[in-house]
């Protein structure tokens, strides 16, 4: 039996890469099948953020939220303090997040689908309290200044031809860092070192975005052709629309007035 390396010029073995100055057609294939991959990422990405938006819009304009959330004035400006309703709105999210990391590896394709779409949502109503907090400026320079680093970032990773993922490691020990500082700050409330957590946030998260566009990019010649590739879409998206999210937040910490 002949193995992969006697097929036809024109077929390429799963999990390879046509070599530049080889197969044209092949790479051409190659290119096309994986630009596609990607844009299939970045488009439920996009509906993720722009769902999560709206719903949380909607969400702090209707009387639901009153019963969820009691909006406190201060010198400092308005917060809103989670009603027992309003606790199981903010924590809903890590409900799915648990699914994502115990279930997803044995779900299917259209499960994965509606967990991310329902976590988007979830998120939207969590994320809703926002509104109360900073101005609609605020908000708004947060999202498109995020808008543009992420673009950016992402076009970095993509095209760029150095190899990052060695910053892989260090991006997740400071994830996990900015966790844990973000935890102690809830108990000391100290503003110096909210604003550290942020300036940190925005970096990490700005690596994280450039290096997971990457990852996701050299992922595609494992999974393509097979059908693991439209669970790839949904894992890549959430990557990627956390990534925005979460630099989007950071960045408002860092920048936005309050109320």
């Amino acid at each position: 039996m002949a193995d992969w390396k006697d097929t036809s010029r024109n077929a390429q073995p799963l999990g390879s890469v046509p070599r530049a100055g080889g197969d044209v057609a092949g790479r051409v294939s190659y290119d096309e099948g994986l630009r596609s991959h990607m844009l299939s990422i970045y488009n439920y990405m996009t509906s993720g953020v722009l769902l999560t938006g709206i719903v949380a819009l909607l969400f702090v304009n209707s009387p639901l939220f009153a019963l969820a959330f009691n909006v406190v004035e201060t010198p400092g400006g308005a917060f809103a303090q989670p009603t027992g309703l309003g606790w199981l709105i903010t924590l809903s999210p890590l409900a799915v997040m648990l699914f994502w990391w115990f279930g997803a590896a044995r779900a299917s394709t259209g499960a994965l689908q509606v967990a991310f779409w329902a976590f988007t949502v979830l998120f939207g109503l969590s994320l809703s309290t926002i509104f109360v907090t900073y101005t609609g400026a605020s908000i708004a320079t947060a999202f498109f200044a995020a808008a543009a680093a992420f673009a950016g970032l992402s076009l970095f990773g993509y095209t760029t031809k150095k190899d990052i993922s060695a910053w892989g490691s260090f991006l997740i020990m400071g994830l996990v860092g900015l966790i844990a500082a973000s935890i102690i700050n809830i108990f000391v409330a100290s503003g110096p070192l909210s604003f550290v957590i942020s300036v940190l946030g925005v970096l990490i998260f700005a690596g994280l975005t450039a290096w997971d566009t990457q990852r996701l990019k050299d992922e595609y010649q494992y999974v393509r052709g097979t059908e693991m590739a439209g669970r790839a879409v949904i894992f890549g998206a959430l990557n990627l629309y956390l990534d925005f999210i979460n630099l989007f937040l950071h960045l408002l910490r860092l920048l936005g007035n309050r109320e």
